[in-house]
């Protein structure tokens, strides 16, 4: 998370400014090495990117989910899907 802040040129008081948060608190969401998704997807949209999470099996497309709730088509070896909440 540290690079992806640091790639974004924002240092942690300008970011913990901008989600309302004190630097502490941004230097332990760096540190550690699990966390919420939501916490990570709005760490990355504020720094100006998008989160995407993708899902690979063996032998299928990959999936991918990067807003619960919405479907998406992509491409990746051949083609990803999107899964929607709750769709097997």
């Amino acid at each position: 998370m540290k690079e992806l802040r640091k790639r974004a040129k924002r240092t942690q008081e300008d970011l913990a400014e901008t989600l309302g948060v004190g630097q502490d608190t941004i230097s332990r969401l760096e540190k550690r090495s699990d966390m919420l998704l939501s916490t990570l997807r709005h760490y990355v949209e504020s720094v100006g990117g998008q989160l995407a999470l993708v899902a690979t099996f063996p032998d299928q497309n990959a999936v991918i989910i990067d807003h619960l709730g919405e479907t998406r088509a992509a491409k990746k070896r051949g083609s990803r899907t999107k899964l929607t909440a709750g769709e097997h």
